[in-house]
């Protein structure tokens, strides 16, 4: 009798057991707002936060931006309303000034390459918005101009001192970004600045400076490294005024240029040839290999130089040959600064299309080949190091400030940088970083895909989460697209 009421007794725990079991994986925790009030959110950054998606800013992607997906998600805890600044139609993208284009159409793929919607864009700059508006993402705007009185003046867009997309919305010509968001009073903001301080000069292929020991931005090209210092004061200024009044936030950081499909998808080597090519380019590049063996002879060049420059075709794939600025000086011996690219080159997405064209209707004359591509085709080996130094200091100030000030912080550069390597699984997707197919990245190559706007939203609740208690839930990435078609519904 004993032993059958142990055995009773032990099938009744485990029938309890199971129950609980089957219960408690039905049950979600509930939504809350942890120690952070949401009810006021306004977010700041560049064409990341804005949306911006396949070389344009049109509706589709504004809505479908993470700051978006973070303000419905905040809603649910008492997130109030998050209005956008929206381009004038929902297909198109780009912008006009008095009717003439200044930004074209976004691109769609045509199941060939990726091409520009037909049409006009009809989103015209001097349409003036009325706000305030929570999304303050600005795309083209680096840390300082955050801080620019005058970025949103009309009158400056065309030399350059103004940004267009600001002029849609700011609160008057004089106004700056960061006062027209502290002018809202924010409980909550999300700040993701940086990523243009770097990006302009990496896309044009280094033909900007590095504006180190340069303390005055207001002396910068559009194409320029920021000095970190100026960085650091710029961000240290953005956050000081922003948790001036106790506002909670979250921080991202900057991702390194090198994982992104703009400059990963064409690579070092894309020449291809038969033994007979190979052989005549050989004896076109004869007399300045000569050359460099001279150099190297009167000591103007190290023996490694001397290889580094030499240029060498054989039959198969060959890498393209190109300028470089960085290498010694020889135009006293009239000896220009040529080398053929490496591994560690990085060519940008356009010259795709540009290597192995002609030029002038010559055939013997080949972009990449008999012609070598100027600076801004690739960005060399010398360029890369400059950029990723810029942002490894820029990380170094965003991730002290943002444990200085008690803010939530999301590794933006560990994600892409994962993305990149080895892509991330979820479900039955993968995400990578391959161009048009890795479902990360849009068709522009550097902005992320709706689905990968998605992943950076998840990314942002799982650090406020982690930071302030709160219990968002991430957002099924499958439910977002990875490309836009020619046509929006």
């Amino acid at each position: 009798m004993i032993k059958n009421f142990k055995w009773l007794l032990l099938v009744s725990i485990s029938f309890a057991a199971c129950n609980s079991n089957e219960e408690t994986a039905t049950v979600e925790t509930p939504i809350t707002a942890g120690t952070a009030d949401f009810s006021k959110y306004v977010s700041l950054g560049n064409s990341l936060t804005a949306g911006f998606s396949d070389n344009a800013l049109f509706k589709k992607g504004q809505e479908g931006s993470y700051t978006n997906i973070l303000a419905q998600q905040f809603a649910l805890v008492g997130g109030g309303e998050f209005r956008i600044p929206l381009t004038g139609d929902d297909n198109l993208g780009g912008l006009l000034i008095g009717g003439t284009p200044i930004q074209g159409t976004r691109l769609y793929f045509n199941g060939v390459a990726p091409v520009p919607v037909p049409g006009p864009p009809v989103t015209e700059v001097t349409n003036h918005l009325t706000g305030p508006f929570n999304n303050m993402g600005v795309p083209g705007a680096k840390s300082f101009h955050l801080l620019a009185p005058g970025y949103g003046n009309l009158a400056g867009v065309i030399s350059g001192a103004a940004n267009p997309y600001f002029v849609r919305f700011a609160s008057s010509p004089s106004t700056t970004i960061l006062a027209d968001a502290i002018a809202q009073n924010p409980t909550f903001f999300s700040l993701w600045i940086g990523n243009n301080d770097v990006l302009s000069y990496a896309t044009s292929g280094g033909t900007g400076t590095n504006q180190i020991g340069n303390l005055n931005p207001a002396t910068y090209g559009g194409n320029d490294i920021t000095d970190p210092n100026v960085f650091a004061n710029v961000y240290t200024g953005l956050l000081d005024a922003l948790t001036a009044n106790g506002a909670k936030g979250v921080v991202a950081n900057i991702p390194y240029v090198t994982t992104i499909p703009f400059f990963r998808t064409v690579p070092y080597n894309p020449v291809p040839l038969d033994l007979a090519s190979a052989t005549q380019l050989n004896s076109g590049y004869a007399t300045y290999n000569g050359g460099l063996a001279t150099a190297q002879g009167a000591g103007l060049i190290t023996a490694e130089e001397k290889t580094r420059r030499t240029i060498t075709f054989q039959a198969g794939k060959n890498a393209v040959v190109m300028v470089d600025s960085y290498l010694t000086n020889l135009a006293a011996l009239g000896l220009p600064s040529y080398r053929q690219t490496t591994v560690e080159d990085l060519l940008i997405l356009p010259s795709r299309t540009f290597i192995g064209t002609v030029v002038g209707g010559n055939p013997a004359a080949i972009n990449g080949v008999s012609v070598p591509l100027a600076d801004n085709w690739v960005l060399s080996k010398d360029e890369v190091a400059e950029v990723k130094t810029a942002v490894d200091a820029y990380n170094e100030t965003i991730r002290s400030l943002a444990v200085a000030k008690g803010l939530a912080f999301v590794d933006a550069n560990a994600i892409l940088s994962q993305v990149y390597n080895g892509g991330i699984r979820f479900g039955n997707y993968h995400l990578s970083a391959s161009y048009v197919t890795g479902g990360a990245f849009s068709l522009d190559g550097v902005h992320p895909s709706a689905r990968g706007y998605a992943l950076i939203a998840n990314k942002f609740m799982e650090a406020i989460n982690a930071k302030y208690g709160s219990t968002f839930r991430p957002v099924d990435l499958g439910k977002y697209q990875i490309q836009y078609p020619a046509v929006l519904n």
